[in-house]
């Protein structure tokens, strides 16, 4: 009851903000986000543009951008907008010249660090990786190096960069850090670790107790805390990587305008405030996090370049590999 009374304020707050221009017709979103997220996103900007049909197609994002793929060959792509999970994904795009920049969007209260410097994409939260730990476990750990010592070996859980994209960024921004790079990898792997999976079945095995310690993203465990699950999250003193579910407009889009409407929306403090009623951490500064979350300026973000990333991926995942046998 009390996310449902949060969402109607929401809504007409939303409803009654400054989103003056009239935009109106059919706007295609395809998302990566849940559901029920999709569908209160849409709603809350409906209430905001009531002269805008929204039409939405929900997926995984590697499911979403591999039906893109077929409508770019196809010569029809049929979003005007996509809001999927990271950043790299939306550098590909920009690389290939698929985005539309909004030049006009307010992006000043942000951190430069998570947004494209040419407006191409823009991020839209903060979902970040750091550790995990069941409560019974005998240490609690502040550093990823803690889980090198003797207390995590053959306990540790971790999603795989193969088959998870937030892995996949967490991974890079690991060994791209000068006092962790690769040795911290073929130290975890020395411990028995056996990354495989997402981030669901990693927050099962350490909840369960099958597992002690791991990688995992920040709202499974701050959200099942709450609830009284035996799970701690920390954000470890190296800082937390983060997946930032960026939102673009393609530059075949049918309605621009509402499609400009529709990130402006959502990079809003209206639009972040309707984030973290989702349980999110938003990305604007300003905005309050979620229960169970640390003010935003005491979470250190790690240093994370999304075209060096994209340059660097399919190697990077072949180190993987090579380190973990997969």
């Amino acid at each position: 009851m009390k996310k449902l009374l949060i969402a109607a304020g929401l809504l007409a707050a939303a409803s009654a903000s400054a989103y003056a221009e009239d935009v109106t017709g059919k706007l295609v979103l395809y998302t990566s986000q849940p559901n029920a997220d999709a569908q209160a996103t849409v709603d809350a900007f409906t209430a905001a543009h009531p002269g805008v049909e929204v039409e939405w197609v929900r997926d995984g994002t590697t499911k979403i951008m591999a039906k893109l793929l077929a409508e770019f060959e196809a010569g029809a792509p049929k979003p005007d907008v996509l809001l999927i999970a990271d950043m790299v994904t939306m550098e590909s795009l920009k690389q290939e010249g698929r985005l539309m920049a909004h030049e006009a969007a307010d992006v000043s209260a942000y951190d430069p660090a998570i947004m494209d410097k040419d407006k191409s994409y823009f991020s839209t939260k903060l979902i970040t990786t750091g550790i995990m730990y069941n409560t019974n476990a005998p240490m609690k750990p502040t550093s990823y190096k803690d889980l090198l010592k003797p207390e995590a070996k053959d306990k540790l859980a971790m999603p795989s960069p193969l088959t998870s994209g937030a892995a996949t960024i967490h991974m890079t921004a690991l060994t791209s850090n000068p006092e962790l790079g690769w040795a911290y990898y073929e130290g975890l792997a020395a411990q028995g670790a056996n990354p495989q999976g997402g981030n669901g079945s990693v927050y099962k095995a350490i909840a369960g107790g099958e597992k002690l310690y791991g990688f995992v993203v920040d709202f499974l465990p701050i959200r099942e805390k709450v609830k009284g699950a035996p799970v701690e999250f920390v954000f470890p003193e190296e800082g937390v990587s983060a997946v930032t579910e960026p939102v673009a407009i393609l530059s075949t889009a049918q309605n621009p305008d509402a499609a400009k409407a529709f990130v402006d929306f959502l990079i809003s403090e209206d639009g972040q405030k309707l984030a973290a009623s989702q349980g999110y951490l938003p990305a604007h500064p300003g905005v309050p996090a979620p229960e169970g979350f640390p003010a935003r300026d005491q979470i250190k973000l790690m240093d994370f370049d999304p075209a060096k990333a994209l340059e660097q991926d399919q190697a990077d995942k072949m180190k993987f590999s090579e380190i973990f046998g997969g």
